[in-house]
C-alpha cells in the first residue's frame, strides 16, 4: 500500500543488469534505479551511502515529529534536547535557533526530496556542540597586527 505519490525513477530491466552490469552500477551511483523484473516486484538499486542517509533522515524525521507533537508545554528546543542531548551544550539562543532551523530545513529538504540538506544541517549543529565540548569556545582567536605573507602552494 502506497500513500505518497510514486517517485519517478530511471528504470532498467533486470536483464540489463546482467548484460551491462558496469554501466548499470555506474548509473546507480548517480541516482537510484528501478530494476524491473518479469517474475517479481521491481527493486531499487542504490548505493549503501544513499541508503544509510535515507535511514538517518527517517530517524531525524521521527525525532522531529515526536518532539513537535509530545509535551507541547515545553519549548521545542527543550523537547529536541531529549533525543539530542548534545543540544544542551549550545547556548540557549543557539538551541532556539537550532530548533527553528532544523524544522525549516527538514520541511524544505523533504519537499524537494533532497534529504542530504537535513543531514548536513544536523551534522553542522552537532559539530558545533562537539567543538564546545572539546573546549574550543574558550580559546581566543589569534589575530595579527599586519598581514602575514605565505608562499603559494
Amino acid at each position: 500500500m502506497t500513500i505518497a505519490p510514486p517517485v519517478r525513477r530511471r528504470s532498467v530491466q533486470s536483464s540489463d543488469l546482467s548484460r551491462h552490469a558496469k554501466e548499470v552500477f555506474a548509473a546507480a551511483e548517480q541516482e537510484p534505479l528501478e530494476v524491473t523484473r518479469r517474475d517479481g516486484k521491481p527493486l531499487v538499486l542504490t548505493t549503501k551511502e544513499r541508503s544509510d542517509d535515507d535511514e538517518a533522515v527517517l530517524d531525524i524525521a521521527a525525532q522531529l515529529i515526536a518532539a513537535v507533537t509530545v509535551n507541547e508545554t515545553l519549548p521545542l528546543h527543550e523537547r529536541l534536547a531529549i533525543p539530542y542531548p548534545w543540544l544542551t551544550l549550545l547556548s540557549r539562543d543557539d538551541q532556539v535557533r537550532f530548533a527553528k532551523e532544523i524544522v525549516e530545513v527538514a520541511r524544505g529538504s523533504f519537499s524537494l526530496r533532497q534529504p542530504r540538506a537535513l543531514l548536513l544541517e544536523m551534522q553542522a549543529w552537532r559539530n558545533s556542540a562537539e567543538a564546545i565540548a572539546a573546549g574550543w569556545h574558550r580559546s581566543e582567536a589569534e589575530s595579527f597586527e599586519a598581514p602575514v605573507p605565505v608562499e603559494r602552494p
